[in-house]
């Protein structure tokens, strides 16, 4: 069963592709928070509503008048969650775990971006530490990591079961995807990381056209998993700016980033 054709819901896997789309998760989120009538805070609809938040890398300075939104700082340590976490934003922290030639790191939302909707409509009820979805700028252009930790209960709800560390993706690949260079890890406690390269032909709802990207899943053997887009980019009138001409994290940056204990919830 190939349910890491998407990240929170079977859409992507209906339209016979690989990737997970930012449309199903979203989708998905509009249904749990109709269920729990969460209540989002004014400050962080003012943050959100406000674009994202930007790291600077050393030596290259932030571009004010690079987004399609307004870019807003948030007060030290703010979360777009609730949960209490460490010490610094989410992309500061995502910052530190990854290496300086990455480029300049933004937290953004990018269904808000594609269909300019208001930010309490597109704000997850994220589960794990880092979860989100992040802008990545370097040499002119932008590409997007999304990061997502489900547990076994939130697995288990979408697929109808827990994840299974004995599948193999590598090798249930229907002829309608785009899978390449498809390479599965068991590493020694008994996860196993399964990485590949997307096309992404035929993807994105409307107008949005997503640009070739890496996507992982990491299995842990208690039925969770993380999942994790590093894209190119997207064409559309919310674009950021043009594709990137590599997926801004790679395959072993991603191995580092999943495989380490900051993704993961505490407790």
């Amino acid at each position: 069963m190939n349910d890491v054709h998407e990240l929170l819901d079977r859409a992507a896997d209906e339209a016979g592709a690989p990737g997970f789309s930012t449309d199903a998760v979203y989708a998905r989120v509009a249904r749990i928070r109709r269920r729990r009538r969460a209540v989002v805070s004014a400050a962080a609809l003012t943050a959100v509503a406000a674009g994202a938040f930007t790291v600077a890398r050393a030596g290259g300075p932030a571009d004010t008048a690079h987004s399609a939104v307004a870019t807003t700082p948030l007060p030290t340590g703010s979360q777009t969650n609730s949960a209490p976490g460490p010490a610094g934003t989410k992309a500061e922290r995502v910052d530190a775990l990854l290496p300086p030639d990455v480029g300049e790191i933004e937290q953004v939302m990018i269904l808000a971006l594609t269909k300019q909707l208001p930010p309490e409509q597109v704000t997850p009820d994220y589960l794990g530490p880092l979860d989100g979805e992040y802008a990545f700028r370097k040499n002119g252009g932008v590409g997007y990591l999304v990061l997502s930790y489900e547990d076994r209960k939130a697995v288990t709800e979408k697929t109808g079961r827990p994840a299974d560390p004995d599948e193999d993706l590598c090798t249930e690949v229907p002829p309608s995807t785009f899978r390449t260079h498809c390479t599965r890890e068991v590493l020694p406690d008994g996860r196993v990381l399964t990485v590949w390269n997307d096309a992404m032909q035929f993807r994105g709802g409307g107008d949005v056209r997503w640009g070739p990207e890496l996507t992982g899943r990491l299995v842990q053997r208690d039925g969770s998993q993380l999942l994790v887009r590093s894209s190119t980019g997207f064409e559309s009138t919310g674009t950021q700016g043009p594709l990137l001409d590599a997926p801004p994290v790679s395959r072993e940056q991603l191995r580092e980033l999943l495989t380490g204990p900051e993704v993961l919830p505490q407790g």
